[in-house]
Formats: C-alpha cells, structure tokens, sequence
C-alpha cells in the first residue's frame, strides 16, 4: 500500500445515491419553476454541496430558492434512500480488504452528516464508519472544489496531504483533493474519464480497488 489513508466520497462511491438525488433535485427545480432536467442536475451539481445549487440558480434567475428548500429536498432523498438505496457493488470488498489489512480510511462528503448516515444505514454501510471516520462539508467553511475538506479530514486523521489518495466520480472532488495536493483515483462508472482530468488513475469498477491500491 503507497497510501497511509484512503479518503472516499460519498455519493456515487460507497452507495449508489446519485441516480436517485439527481432525479428527485431536477424534478423539485422544475416544480419550483426552474426547468432542470436530469442530465443537467448530473453536470451542475452532481458532487456539490448545496450551497451551489443556491448559488446557480440565483446567479442564473436572480431568484432565490425558497427558504426550506434544503429541507423539503432531503425529505424526499431521505424518504427515497430508505426504499431504494443500495452500496455500489464492490464498496464492502474494498471495505472489508482495508480493515483487515489495517489501512486507515474515511469518507469526506459535499453531503450534511445526516444525508451520510441515512445513506450508510439505508445502504447497510454504517458499520463500517464511527463519527471519527465521517467528514462532511458543514465542518469546513467552503465545500468541493476548495480543498478545504479533505485537508480537514487528512487533518484529522492525522496523515499528511501527500500520503492520502482521495477516491472520486465528481470533477468538481477531483479539483479539490488536487487542490489538497492529493492523489485521487477517478470511479468513472457515472463520470467519463475526460471530465476527472486531474486524476491520477481511472477505473469503473469498484472491486477493481483492492488491486490499483496495492499496485
């Protein structure tokens, strides 16, 4: 193992949640009068948090979302996660393999802590992370593609940025763990490999891991 720990994104790495946010965050900003299909969700806010939706559509309307919008939107997610979410396959051999193996890892998320412990109960992934592995972007004050958060979590974790390999499908989390000064593996199973430029590998199936880790 090159790496002293290996940091995770969340959604569309450990558990297969973007499909469902996606459509669910498009149909809301269509609701609201803000016409966004699911493609376009995936190409603007897909790894973001949600700050950034705010912002676009603010910066795009000069309207500002209504003030419990977060709130009726991670109803829905929540409300969906617990009917349909499912870990990425492959996510529990990559965890299983480095717990045994004793490599430190952790998961740092654009998401609340709340959408990252739904998702990991949802998903059948939480015994796998205790609060000290669970980093989100309410603990820093500027979410992907600032580096901010993954240096928080290198921090506390205590590992130097070099020794860390940030694993990604979102462009906007590749920038940020480059930023960081990072190695990022890009999972190109949602992403094409052109838009995680920055990545230093790429790979599309998550069992594949275990082996680039070690290689």
């Amino acid at each position: 193992m090159r790496y002293d720990l290996v940091i995770f994104d969340n959604d569309g790495v450990l558990v297969d949640s973007e499909p469902i946010s996606n459509r669910l965050l498009a149909a809301y900003l269509t609701e609201l009068g803000h016409p966004t299909s699911y493609e376009e969700s995936i190409r603007d806010y897909m790894g973001s948090a949600m700050h950034r939706v705010h912002d676009l559509v603010e910066e795009r309307t000069g309207l500002r979302l209504p003030a419990d919008f977060d709130d009726v939107f991670h109803t829905r997610v929540f409300a969906a996660f617990e009917r349909e979410l499912k870990p990425v396959v492959g996510a529990t051999d990559v965890l299983e393999q480095l717990t045994a193996d004793g490599v430190p890892y952790c998961v740092a998320s654009s998401g609340s802590h709340e959408r990252i412990r739904v998702g990991h109960r949802s998903a059948g992934l939480d015994r796998w992370f205790d609060d000290e592995r669970i980093f989100s972007s309410q603990d820093v004050g500027r979410g992907k593609p600032a580096p901010d958060l993954f240096l928080y979590a290198a921090e506390r974790m205590g590992v130097a940025p070099e020794r860390c390999v940030v694993v990604e499908d979102s462009p906007l989390g590749v920038r940020a763990a480059v930023a960081a000064g990072m190695d990022v593996y890009g999972f190109t199973a949602m992403t094409p490999a052109a838009k995680l430029a920055g990545a230093a590998r790429f790979f599309d199936d998550m069992r594949e891991l275990n082996a680039l880790l070690h290689a």
